[in-house]
């Protein structure tokens, strides 16, 4: 059918200056050689690919294209090298990524060294004395997983007070839906033995007691100020430009900022006037109530780099948290839940059908955050109901993020109502031996099921999630080819997708998910030149050392914007 956000979106590009095409034009950039991996159905491989004012004006034989060299061209000859349309992040927090490049950083290996609860303990005594915090100030840690600690739980206040109890201390959970804090943080909130849990969050109580034991699930880990000044519009620039250069280094050209506020949406809109930012950012409002639905304003082209591509829901929490809302009960729970466990919703319903319906309705793309099969249930009866009555139904994308515990039938109805998951397919080698024991070998082999998506033709994305994990994008296509888990087990070797499928779903499939499928996500004439260098050809490699693939060279738009040192090993 007609898509008319992707039709709006790319007349709206040549708008903004792309410049029409010229059968003689002389390029700016030309590549050449033997591994170029388009990712065009139409042209899968050619042998040349020349570049002018930011966009792909030749693809094909290199003898046709190298005639549009000129005098100051830049010709890239690739020998074994190749080159793929630049990857396409389909969810992420970019200004939490630059904002974790200034925390204590807890994450265990192998983003980090953190291994249990003594080590965590000294690095935050360590982070305190070699920043000289006084008395007083507030430390901020993210990263740490229980999952992967050797007591094989959460930091309590307890612990956290061998650290310090003169300082105030945070500490956010891997998955970002969780927090740990010492006594003194909890004080200064007011957060007490008879403080209620909030709607969509749980406090979690010493045993026998309803004390506070320090951690604090979903929306209860707001309770917790992180104090401090709140940043400038100065410090949110700072933030994404350096955060830019990190996933540019990964060879990403559009950048998600998967939940913000509307405050630092106007913030970035006036960095992105006063100089474009580097790569494409697009990002999502979050929704928290129907005046989010009612102020957002939808931009189909990009200014500056930047755009509002559409509005943010959360529905449940995460699986490694234990805190994703399911339909069966945990095999095995958090500490002291009952058999019955199945965690909870994070937003009224009632509150996500209106939003998703006054969205859709508008034409207003939306993402969700559901990892458990019963906030999925929620998330495509709210679709379901936007639709309902639609003829033709309209060509929404609607957007399931993360999607860790999809079932099959799910799968089924979002083919009919046109929603693409976006799995968060890292997770089989970060948590998949967690998820066997949370949710038991059926369902734990079964997370991130995009084999299950491939045979019903549902179009489907994968993401990191950075800076849930790194913004690694060969890592994550790693993962999704090969699902090895941290201690060898191949999680649900059914679902694994080939090396194209896991790269289709970070280029054209992504791109897709964006509408942006008309300018980006292939090397085609025509389109952006986003594009990346590797050091080889992933079609070409054992799927083993996908993950060990270089990212070279990185271009948006046409422009480099990422140069690997040339002595740097990954």
């Amino acid at each position: 059918m007609p898509n008319p956000v992707a039709a709006a979106i790319a007349a709206a590009s040549l708008a903004a200056g792309i410049p029409a095409l010229a059968a003689a034009q002389t390029a700016d950039t030309i590549f050449a050689g033997d591994h170029i991996v388009t990712m065009d159905p139409d042209q899968p491989a050619v042998e040349a690919v020349a570049v002018r004012d930011g966009v792909i004006t030749a693809a094909g034989a290199r003898d046709a294209v190298l005639a549009r060299r000129g005098e100051e061209t830049r010709v890239v000859e690739l020998g074994g090298r190749a080159l793929l349309p630049g990857f396409i992040d389909t969810h992420g927090h970019l200004l939490a990524v630059g904002r974790g490049l200034d925390t204590l950083s807890l994450h265990s290996p192998p983003v980090g060294d953190v291994t249990g609860i003594d080590g965590l303990v000294g690095k935050i005594r360590a982070w305190i004395a070699e920043r000289g915090i006084p008395p007083g100030g507030v430390v901020l840690g993210s990263g740490y997983d229980d999952s992967l600690l050797a007591e094989r739980r959460h930091p309590t206040r307890d612990d956290l007070d061998r650290a310090s109890t003169r300082h105030r201390i945070v500490l956010t959970h891997v998955s970002g839906h969780l927090r740990a804090a010492n006594s003194a943080a909890l004080e200064a909130a007011g957060v007490t033995a008879d403080t209620p849990d909030p709607p969509g969050g749980h406090i979690r109580r010493r045993a026998g007691s309803g004390e506070p034991d320090g951690v604090l699930e979903e929306r209860a880990g707001g309770l917790v100020a992180a104090g401090g000044p709140a940043p400038t519009a100065a410090d949110y620039e700072t933030l994404a430009r350096r955060a830019i250069d990190v996933y540019a280094g990964y060879g990403a050209t559009t950048v998600q900022d998967g939940s913000t506020s509307p405050g630092v949406v106007q913030a970035l809109r006036a960095a992105a006037a006063r100089e474009p930012f580097a790569v494409d950012v697009a990002v999502f409002p979050r929704f928290r109530t129907m005046a989010d639905a009612e102020g957002v304003t939808h931009e189909p082209a990009y200014r500056g780099g930047l755009r509002v591509a559409g509005v943010k829901f959360s529905l449940d929490g995460s699986p490694q948290g234990r805190t994703a809302w399911v339909t069966e009960p945990y095999a095995e729970g958090p500490p002291g839940a009952a058999p019955d466990y199945r965690a909870y919703g994070t937003l009224d319903p009632g509150a996500y059908r209106a939003g998703a319906a006054h969205l859709v309705g508008r034409g207003v793309p939306i993402i969700v955050h559901a990892n458990g099969d019963a906030a999925i249930d929620l998330m495509l009866d709210g679709v379901e109901g936007a639709v309902a009555g639609l003829d033709p139904m309209p060509d929404h994308r609607a957007v399931i993020i993360h999607a860790q515990l999809m079932r099959a039938d799910q799968l089924d109805r979002a083919a009919a109502l046109g929603v693409v998951p976006s799995f968060f397919s890292a997770h089989a080698f970060f948590w998949g031996d967690w998820h066997r024991r949370s949710f038991g070998e059926a369902r734990g082999n079964n997370v991130s099921p995009v084999r299950w998506a491939i045979e019903r033709g549902v179009p489907f994305t994968v993401h990191n999630d950075a800076p849930i994990v790194p913004p690694d994008v060969l890592r994550l296509v790693s993962i999704t080819v090969n699902r090895t888990t941290r201690s060898g087990h191949v999680l649900g070797p059914h679902q694994r997708a080939t090396v194209r499928e896991a790269l289709h779903a970070v280029t054209l499939g992504a791109a897709y998910q964006y509408f942006e499928e008309e300018t980006k996500g292939s090397i085609t004439v025509g389109k952006q030149a986003d594009l990346v260098v590797l050091d080889r050809n992933p079609l070409t490699a054992d799927p083993a050392d996908l993950e060990r693939i270089a990212v070279l060279e990185t271009f948006s738009r046409g422009r480099s914007v990422y140069a690997r040192p040339a002595q740097t090993a990954r």
